[in-house]
C-alpha cells in the first residue's frame, strides 16, 4: 500500500488501534468500540501512543500487537494492529502477560486534593487512605510509588506520570457514587471493616468508655451512650448517634 508523504518527503506509515471495555471512556465518540487508523512518520512506544489518545497507562492491563502480548516499551511499526485491554477482574490473564503490578493484598490509597469526601467515605469503610487538600501532583505520585498506594484522581495528567504504576481515574463526580465505583472496581466489599478508622486523620480507632471521653462529647451523648470509639492520634470521639445511623445506611447500600 502506498501512503502520502510528509513535508520532509518521508513516507507515512499506518497502524491500527482498538480499545476495549471501559477504556473507551477516554476516547472521543468517533473512536469508541471500533478499530481506527493512526498514521505516523516517527515511531513511538506503545505507552506514548496510548496516552496520546487520552488513555492513562494505569488503566491498561494487557496490550496485544498483531495478536502477541507486548510491554509498554514496544515501538509501533508499520502495519501493526494494536488491541488494548483494561484491568481484568473476572479471569486471570497472568499466563499471558499482564502489565500492571499484582493487586495489593491489603489495598491502601492516596487521593488527589479534589476527592476529600471520597477519602472520608473510604476511611469509613476501614481503608487506609492518605489525603491532604494541598498535595502537589509530584508529591502524590511519589507517595503512590514509594508507599505502594493506589492513586485515585480525576486528573488524567497525573495518572500519565511514569512514576505512577497503581492508579485509577474516578469517573463519577458525586462522592457517594464515587465510593460505589471504587468499591466495585477494586473488589473492596469483602475487605471492608466499617467504623474502624478516624475519618479525620486515618488512624485506627480504639474502644473507650464514657469516663475516658468525658469532656470530649456533648452531655446528651455522654448520658445516652456508654460505648465510644476514640482516635488516639487526633482525639476525635465517635458514638452511635444519628450521624452514625446515616453512615450505616450508606455502608449497607454500598456493600
Amino acid at each position: 500500500m502506498e501512503y502520502d508523504r510528509g513535508l520532509s518527503g518521508n513516507r507515512f506509515r499506518e497502524a491500527h488501534f482498538r480499545f476495549y471495555a471501559e477504556l473507551n471512556d477516554f476516547l472521543p465518540p468517533e473512536r469508541r468500540y471500533i478499530e481506527f487508523p493512526y498514521r505516523f512518520l516517527d515511531s513511538s512506544t506503545v505507552k506514548d501512543r496510548i496516552e496520546s489518545f487520552g488513555v492513562p497507562h494505569t488503566e491498561v492491563d494487557l496490550i496485544l500487537v498483531n495478536g502477541e502480548p507486548v510491554d509498554f516499551a514496544r515501538r509501533i511499526e508499520d502495519g501493526d494492529r494494536v488491541s488494548v485491554y483494561p484491568v481484568f477482574e473476572s479471569f486471570d490473564i497472568a499466563p499471558v502477560s499482564r502489565l500492571r503490578p499484582e493487586p495489593l493484598r491489603e489495598p491502601a490509597f492516596v487521593l488527589d486534593t479534589h476527592l476529600g469526601r471520597l477519602a472520608a467515605y473510604l476511611r469509613m469503610l476501614g481503608f487506609d487512605v492518605l489525603y491532604r487538600n494541598s498535595s502537589a501532583d509530584e508529591e502524590l505520585a511519589e507517595i503512590s510509588a514509594g508507599q505502594r498506594r493506589i492513586l485515585l484522581t480525576r486528573d488524567l495528567g497525573l495518572l500519565k506520570r511514569g512514576a505512577v504504576t497503581r492508579g485509577y481515574f474516578v469517573r463519577e463526580t458525586d462522592a457517594r457514587r464515587q465510593l460505589a465505583e471504587v468499591v466495585r472496581r477494586f473488589d473492596l466489599a469483602r475487605l471492608a471493616k466499617p467504623f474502624t478508622r478516624c475519618l479525620r486523620c486515618n488512624a485506627g480507632l480504639e474502644p473507650a468508655s464514657a469516663e475516658q471521653v468525658s469532656g470530649r462529647v456533648p452531655p446528651r451523648a455522654a448520658a445516652l451512650y456508654d460505648r465510644f470509639l476514640a482516635c488516639p492520634q487526633c482525639g476525635r470521639v465517635y458514638w452511635q448517634g444519628g450521624h452514625y445511623r446515616r453512615m450505616q445506611a450508606l455502608v449497607e447500600s454500598t456493600l
